[in-house]
């Protein structure tokens, strides 16, 4: 029986060409991110993302407390440092459009046919991820966290502190939400099958609450808010993993390939 022919003959490129198609690409991505940034500027403008930013936990704070700024430039550096966070979230969908430009030429169809869907699938569920984090989870940490302020304590944040303390909030929650994915692409790969995926619900569920446990702040509330959905984004992984898993036909074409 002959040998089915690769589907990516003659498609070859002098490392040279990848090299100028990269950074064109890599140029194309950064002038996106560029003009979004341009235009957040002007409106609603940084001062007003910051502020946006910044509402979850002014609401929680007393009557009378404000955020302060300990450094002389942070009032000026942190809300461009926001401007950007947000042009890069806006701007993400074209950047990751680049780089499927650069990776497609180099895949066969049915890893084609895999790709954009993990793409989207996990720039959707990381941006949930985020949204989560802000709308949920910031007001009741915050308030938990108020709760327990002496009344003789004058609480007034940091700006630069708080930027840290959201980005790698949203940061752990963006890349929580994409355990489906992981699952997906390990049992899609044959690193892992599904049964051994399952026996390991069990174990996962400690490592997430070990995880979120070393994540998060030290309250119980931002704890099982990150740990229960990390619990429950395993199962749908789980789900999606068996909804894809690789076909016998579609293993022997890879093979032949």
């Amino acid at each position: 029986m002959a040998d089915a022919p690769d589907e990516l003959a003659g498609t070859e490129q002098p490392f040279v060409a990848h090299l100028v198609e990269l950074r064109d690409r890599l140029v194309r991505a950064l002038i996106a991110v560029g003009v979004v940034f341009a235009v957040l500027s002007f409106f609603p403008g940084p001062a007003a993302l910051y502020d946006l930013l910044a509402k979850p936990l002014v609401a929680q704070l007393p009557a009378g407390s404000h955020l302060i700024a300990t450094n002389v430039i942070s009032p000026f550096l942190v809300p461009l440092k926001i401007t950007l966070l947000a042009s890069f979230l806006v701007a993400l969908p074209f950047v990751l459009y680049q780089v499927w430009a650069f990776v497609a030429p180099g895949l066969y169809n049915h890893e084609k046919r895999l790709v954009v869907p993990l793409v989207v699938s996990s720039t959707l569920l990381f941006l949930a991820g985020v949204a989560f984090c802000y709308f949920f989870v910031f007001g009741r940490v915050f308030h938990f966290i108020q709760a327990f302020a002496p009344k003789s304590v004058n609480v007034a944040p940091d700006i630069e502190e708080y930027l840290g303390f959201v980005l790698t909030m949203f940061l752990a929650f963006g890349a929580t939400f994409e355990v489906p994915i992981v699952v997906v692409v390990l049992a899609r790969m044959g690193v892992v099958s599904v049964a051994k995926l399952r026996e390991f619900r069990g174990y996962f569920v400690v490592v997430a609450f070990i995880i979120s446990a070393v994540i998060t702040p030290p309250d119980m509330v931002s704890m099982l808010s990150l740990a229960i959905p990390m619990c429950l984004l395993y199962e749908v992984g789980l789900w999606a993993a068996m909804l894809t898993a690789k076909k016998p036909a579609e293993d022997a074409d890879t093979k032949a390939a």
